[in-house]
């Protein structure tokens, strides 16, 4: 889709962050919307390829796209003592007073991304409300993984919670290194248990285990207790009145369906779609339904943006 930039984000504290931007490609005076992905927990920016070479041509209207690895994925820097969804927060925050200083954003993020947007929302909620325009919230919660069952039975969930917690605690400590990398073909029938629905194509397997592979065991353990941390009911308030799509997977055995009604409830104008026999990877398993919603939030967006200037002027004559 045109010219590709790679642009380094340097932060505060001496970490960069991997970023790729999609500039929009014939525009005019007018200011483009810029789509932000965040991937999800082991992820990187790949997560979203097809909807990042999809999204121009469905939307048939200059759209600038922004993709970059979270804090201690992909090609970003490692993480230290700062593996929470805070930090990535923050981070989110000064990715967009970089890279997108003006215009209006669609926020989009799967798993811990759309865990990532909920912070910068309660972080960051003047930005928030001045910025953002739209959010599309996929394979996520607000609850953190209070809800997350594995697909077992109640009890074996919580004892499968407890051990994940623990192990996740030695990995924190492993440093940046990524041993694991050369045991992803092994690990790949669980991959794809874990993460994948009913029916799975060895293309997809293949690039969720490169994308776990690339991440460091510090930030696979790391952000596990944050996670179990999270809770964002209340912030979900600052998306009310925007356009939202709330997509899950039928077969999600990570953040299941309730996930999502909890994440609906508060938010009643919001579309939740429900997609059969799909797990938790929706990006790589539904790449269309994805960039249908993303495409869907865009044309509301527009028609609301389209629309304010209109509803000012008539108060003002008032």
């Amino acid at each position: 889709m045109g010219t590709v930039v790679a642009q380094p984000v340097r932060l505060v504290d001496g970490a960069c962050l991997y970023s790729v931007m999609y500039p929009a490609t014939g525009v005019n005076s007018k200011r483009p919307v810029t789509v932000v992905f965040l991937h999800g927990w082991t992820l990187d920016n790949r997560l979203w390829r097809q909807q990042i070479a999809d999204l121009p041509d469905r939307l048939g209207v200059p759209v600038q796209l922004l993709a970059f690895d979270l804090r201690g994925h992909g090609r970003s820097a490692a993480t230290r003592d700062n593996a929470t969804l805070e930090q990535l927060g923050d981070d989110l925050a000064e990715v967009i007073k970089q890279l997108v200083p003006r215009g209006p954003i669609v926020l989009a993020g799967h798993s811990l991304g759309g865990m990532a947007i909920m912070e910068y929302a309660h972080r960051h909620a003047a930005a928030f409300a001045r910025r953002v325009v739209g959010v599309v919230l996929v394979s996520t919660s607000a609850e953190g993984s209070s809800r997350t069952s594995y697909g077992l039975s109640p009890r074996l969930a919580r004892v499968m919670r407890i051990l994940e917690t623990q192990g996740a605690g030695l990995l924190a400590r492993s440093g940046a290194w990524r041993p694991h990398r050369r045991l992803m073909p092994l690990l790949a029938p669980g991959v794809r248990w874990l993460v994948f629905g009913h029916r799975v194509d060895t293309s997809w397997i293949a690039l969720t285990a490169s994308m776990v592979g690339n991440a460091p065991l510090c930030a696979i353990g790391g952000f596990r207790p944050s996670v179990d941390l999270h809770h964002r009911v209340e912030t979900l308030a600052a998306m009310r009145g925007l356009p939202v799509a709330v997509l899950v997977g039928s077969a999600d055995r990570l953040t299941p369906l309730a996930c999502a009604e909890t994440i609906v409830r508060e938010l009643p104008e919001a579309t939740l779609e429900v997609l059969d026999e799909a797990g938790h990877m929706l990006p790589i398993e539904r790449p269309d339904a994805v960039t249908d919603a993303i495409v869907a939030v865009l044309q509301r967006a527009a028609r609301a943006r389209r629309r304010t200037p209109r509803q000012r002027s008539v108060k003002t004559a008032a």
